[in-house]
């Protein structure tokens, strides 16, 4: 599992680690890190050209030891102090005996053009609102560089705790991040500045329960529900399908897809879809009496292409088995029947489906992704699954997000986020939590795409067949 903790959890680790150590030790451990993946960027650090961009605070002493370091070995140093009455002294001082040079802020756009590596030690992980004028100007001067750009903790101008991006930013080739990730470094659209992060073990001593987490192949693999010698189709779960419509039959299609390849024991389908969802697979147990009578399941899935079907909805908000609702059965779901469910309830929103359920635009929820998928599980009392590039899983009752790290741009496609209901109705039906159901969803969806694409379009229903190799994948480790 990875893990990532705030900054105010961060700070509080810090201050216990530095009361035992000798002063500047803890320093010193992170600039020895910051400088060895430097120079494993680098190659060769003799004779390599190296600009820092200096802020005030630790932050821009890290970048100033490490590039002490660098100038001890043979490399050209020269550190750009923004402030430069607020630059850390001791770390200019071994600079400068080592033989970097310095200069101010004017000299910078000259200076990274011809850099072969720049450091960004601007801000730290307590910026908040953007980067200043000067700060924010050498921002594209970096990113249109030949230069390979690495952030010292965060990339300036990104929020360590929520992801928020506020104006200008730093955008890192490489992200060297002190004890522990931060939120801002897993999630969007903080996540796309960090590129590679590289974590530094300094010996802090963090809670068991952090801010986020972000599954791993081990992780998932002990969360599969694999069928014994004992299982049969009830014990490996029956999940309920009420999806599909005249208009959106596909969607119907694509969500009983998911639901087999999820490893259900057997698929209910409910609804108007039932001839297109036997021709595809004709294992499928279809009903056209309403989800109320079709049939025992341990999980019920609703919403995919259901049109403006609000009795389904109902009906299937009112059986006490877990609860899967996307797309239309989003919109058509009361809140008060959502959160008076004694069973789980899981919703699968993406960014423009959860601006509506909030009430604001698709923009803010996509400007901060972390705090709006804690809003709507307060709000709806249920878990959810924020779909997007970096999909988020919020438990109503607090406790770490999830954040998945296997999404890729191939998912995007019509009919994927269908397929992914289906998906965690199975593992929900298997008797998952509906986090685990969720956040494990969303990582074997995000190998599924990527395996059944393989640089190539892709279509839902390839997403679907990927589901297979995803947990092969996984199940071999």
């Amino acid at each position: 599992m990875r893990s990532a903790y705030s900054v105010e959890t961060v700070r509080a680790a810090e201050r216990e680690l530095m009361a035992r150590l000798p002063e500047g030790a803890l320093m010193q451990r992170a600039a020895a890190g910051l400088a060895a993946a430097c120079a494993d960027l680098l190659g060769r650090v003799y004779g390599s050209r190296v600009v820092l961009l200096v802020g005030s605070g630790d932050n821009g002493g890290d970048a100033l030891y490490a590039g002490a370091r660098l100038a001890r070995r043979g490399a050209g140093v020269t550190a750009v102090l923004l402030t430069p009455e607020r630059a850390h002294a001791a770390g200019l001082a071994a600079l400068r005996r080592a033989g970097g040079t310095v200069t101010g802020v004017e000299g910078a756009e000259d200076l990274i053009p011809r850099a072969d590596l720049v450091l960004d030690g601007i801000v730290g992980i307590g910026g908040k609102g953007g980067l200043r004028p000067d700060a924010a100007r050498l921002a594209p001067v970096a990113e249109a560089s030949r230069a390979v750009v690495v952030a010292v903790d965060l990339p300036s101008g990104v929020d360590a705790d929520t992801g928020e991006v506020r104006g200008a930013a730093i955008r890192a080739d490489l992200t060297v991040t002190f004890g522990t990730h931060k939120p801002g470094l897993l999630v969007d659209p903080a996540r796309e500045y960090a590129g590679s992060v590289r974590l530094v073990d300094i010996g802090l001593a963090l809670p068991v329960e952090a801010e986020l987490e972000a599954l791993q192949h081990a992780d998932v693999a002990r969360l599969l529900p694999v069928p014994t010698g004992e299982s049969d189709k009830y014990r490996r779960g029956v999940v309920g399908i009420a999806a599909g419509s005249a208009r959106y039959p596909g969607a119907a299609v694509l969500a009983v897809a998911g639901a087999l390849r999820g490893g259900a024991g057997a698929v209910r389908y409910v609804g108007p879809a039932g001839d297109a969802v036997i021709a595809r697979f004709p294992e499928t147990l279809v009903s056209d009496r309403g989800p109320k009578r079709a049939g025992r399941v341990q999980a019920w899935v609703v919403g995919p292409g259901a049109g403006d079907d609000a009795a389904s909805v109902a009906e299937v908000l009112a059986a006490d088995v877990p609860v899967l609702l996307d797309a239309d059965g989003l919109r058509l779901a009361d809140v008060d029947a959502v959160r008076g469910r004694r069973a789980p309830t899981l919703m699968t929103p993406h960014a423009g489906e959860a601006a509506a359920l909030l009430g604001v635009t698709r923009e803010s929820v996509e400007e901060a992704r972390l705090e709006s998928v804690r809003e709507l599980a307060g709000r709806y009392g249920a878990t959810v699954l924020l779909k997007g590039s970096t999909t988020l899983v919020a438990d109503s009752g607090g406790g770490a997000v999830r954040v998945n790290p296997t999404g890729t741009a191939w998912l995007a496609t019509a009919g994927s986020g269908d397929v992914l209901s289906g998906l965690a109705g199975s593992l929900l039906a298997a008797g998952l939590c509906a986090v685990d159901a969720g956040s494990t969803a969303a990582y074997l969806h995000g190998l599924a795409g990527r395996f059944a694409a393989e640089g190539a379009p892709v279509g839902a229903h390839d997403v679907a067949d990927g589901i297979r190799g995803a947990w092969r994948d996984v199940r071999a480790g």
